[in-house]
């Protein structure tokens, strides 16, 4: 009797120990490849260093030098410019056209929504080179359209366009990423609400405000703190676009910058901090977001 009970403990035990062993290999990868990166970025942003070899820990001194920096606002505001910019004509357009391709009377829904989606399987490399070529002074197309009134805009030499051009190259890639999860919400939504609405006399445009567009709160959330998130994560696009962020850093996002900074002037302190500022951007961007659309409540 003796024997069974310790048998059925030992069993017991191991069934308690087994379930760790299942998830072992996630949480070794995860402290590999992220929290071991993330602690040593950590402690790196408190030393200068130029390269793998020079270390002199200079304190809060990286982050004092950051906000000093003028490159780095520039650098702020044209991603900021970017993330605003993209979710203003963005989100208006996929939910247009997934509110289109939801409705009964369009034909050939299957093909069009895999057209709206297809720019997002490009790769963003290839994306940029095509309107490099589209945004282009002399043969571009869109220059060709403007020099028929008599005027040609320097979309990716002139300062004051090339935030517009890559605002405009983004939307095209993301806009139908983004309609998918519309319309994944629209068919969601029950119809007898839309019924009954309609027989309370309401009309398209108040059902669509009263009716639709609360249903939708949920991933009108999650749209805009991923576009946000992403845009704030920007890099290849205008790399590309505007080669290397040309001209007088007009095209220079946050990540970029810690680019330069990491790999080219070889400042590894200096890019981790721009790298922590960053993630404390985008942190506190999503828990105000989340805030304002209402996704945290308080009980």
């Amino acid at each position: 009797m003796k024997a069974a009970t310790v048998k059925s403990r030992y069993w017991h035990q191991q069934q308690k120990i087994a379930p760790y062993f299942f998830i072992a290999p996630f949480y070794i990868l995860f402290a590999i490849f992220m929290g071991y990166p993330l602690i040593s970025s950590l402690i790196m942003s408190f030393f200068e260093m130029r390269g793998f070899q020079s270390r002199i820990f200079v304190g809060i001194g990286n982050f004092a030098d950051l906000f000093r920096d003028p490159i780095f606002w520039k650098s702020l505001w044209n991603t900021t410019y970017f993330a605003l910019g993209t979710l203003i004509l963005q989100l208006p357009i996929a939910l247009f056209l997934a509110i289109l391709l939801n409705a009964k009377f369009v034909k050939g829904k299957n093909f069009l929504r895999l057209a709206f989606f297809t720019p997002v399987l490009v790769a963003g490399v290839f994306v940029a080179i095509i309107f490099n070529l589209i945004f282009d002074q002399r043969a571009g197309m869109i220059n060709n359209e403007f020099v028929l009134f008599g005027k040609e805009i320097g979309w990716l030499n002139d300062t004051r366009f090339v935030m517009p051009a890559v605002i405009l190259t983004g939307v095209w890639q993301w806009a139908g990423y983004n309609m998918i999860f519309f319309l994944a919400g629209l068919q969601g939504i029950r119809q007898e609400l839309y019924e009954a609405a309609a027989v309370d006399g309401a009309n398209w445009w108040q059902s669509f405000v009263h009716i639709t567009l609360p249903s939708l709160r949920p991933v009108i959330a999650f749209v805009v703190v991923v576009s946000m998130i992403g845009s704030f994560q920007l890099f290849d696009l205008p790399f590309i676009l505007t080669n290397g962020g040309n001209p007088s850093d007009s095209g220079t996002t946050i990540v970029m910058y810690l680019y330069k900074n990491g790999f080219q002037f070889m400042r590894l302190g200096y890019a981790a901090t721009i790298g922590w500022v960053l993630f404390i951007i985008i942190a506190a961007i999503s828990i105000v977001q989340l805030k304002l659309l209402g996704i945290f409540r308080e009980e």
